[in-house]
């Protein structure tokens, strides 16, 4: 199905409704809710994908997993996604918050080709084995850390938040305690608390997630990192590789599966 709105085919009885949809760049799709299990794959472009409790940064080429009834909101950074949109019964292992996940070159041309059967597609033959495949590939997928927690307290979510849009790795934790009203002591207890994170692991990877649609964009690896404020492109490099286990030009090179 191609750019068919879910509401309009929920109720048809088949455990997978495939969906492709074709946004124009920057698009946001509001706050909104699935009966279905949902699962997003980006098919070119980065997508941010938001809940109340945290954000998660949606590369090329990976897919978020996205909870049966979960509020959310999606913003297009490219263009197209492909959505499979699942009877809860049949993932019982579906994860219970939302969850970016790498996408194999099988579970890819598994999705590609799902949109293009019909949605009433046979309960036997080529079509629903290629489901009950798709089912089996999503069963086993690896997550990756690509989501910032984002704490309740207002004061700290306000903070967080500014600081997501224009990160700077040195951002002492005295300003923040000090903007809160607090010791530094409590700050990282709240941090913890809140998000599950310590101050440092939280602030290093708001760094990193921004950086991914600088890369997106062609930005070069050293201007990236000294808009950050690392000392220099092999500080910034060491802390991507800690975090998502390639370098920035690897990552970079890795959104083109062909």
């Amino acid at each position: 199905m191609h750019n068919v709105l879910i509401d309009e085919v929920d109720d048809i009885d088949r455990a997978v409704l495939a969906i492709r949809t074709d946004y124009a760049p920057d698009h946001v799709v509001a706050w909104h809710r699935h009966r279905r299990a949902q699962f997003l794959y980006s098919a070119n472009g980065l997508m941010r994908a938001e809940t109340a409790e945290s954000s998660w940064v949606v590369p090329a080429h990976r897919a978020v997993l996205i909870p049966p009834g979960t509020e959310h909101q999606v913003t297009m950074m490219g263009g197209g996604t492909r959505s499979l949109y699942i009877e809860p019964a049949a993932v019982p292992w579906f994860p219970q918050r939302c969850q970016v996940v790498e996408v194999s070159p099988l579970l890819r041309e598994l999705v590609l080709a799902a949109v293009d059967i019909a949605p009433r597609y046979p309960r036997r033959g080529r079509d629903a084995t290629l489901v009950s495949l798709l089912l089996h590939e999503l069963s086993g997928l690896a997550p990756l850390p690509l989501d910032l927690p984002l704490p309740r307290d207002e004061g700290l979510r306000a903070l967080c938040e500014s600081f997501a849009k224009a990160p700077d790795v040195h951002d002492p934790p005295a300003r923040w305690a000090a903007r809160l009203h607090v010791s530094e002591r409590t700050l990282n207890r709240l941090f913890h608390a809140e998000t599950g994170m310590s101050f440092t692991r939280w602030r290093q990877r708001a760094c990193v997630l921004h950086a991914l649609p600088l890369l997106a964009d062609g930005l070069p690896v050293a201007d990236i990192a000294t808009a950050m404020g690392y000392e220099s492109p092999a500080a910034f490099t060491t802390m991507f590789v800690r975090l998502l286990g390639a370098s920035p030009r690897e990552y970079r090179a890795a959104a083109d599966p062909g």
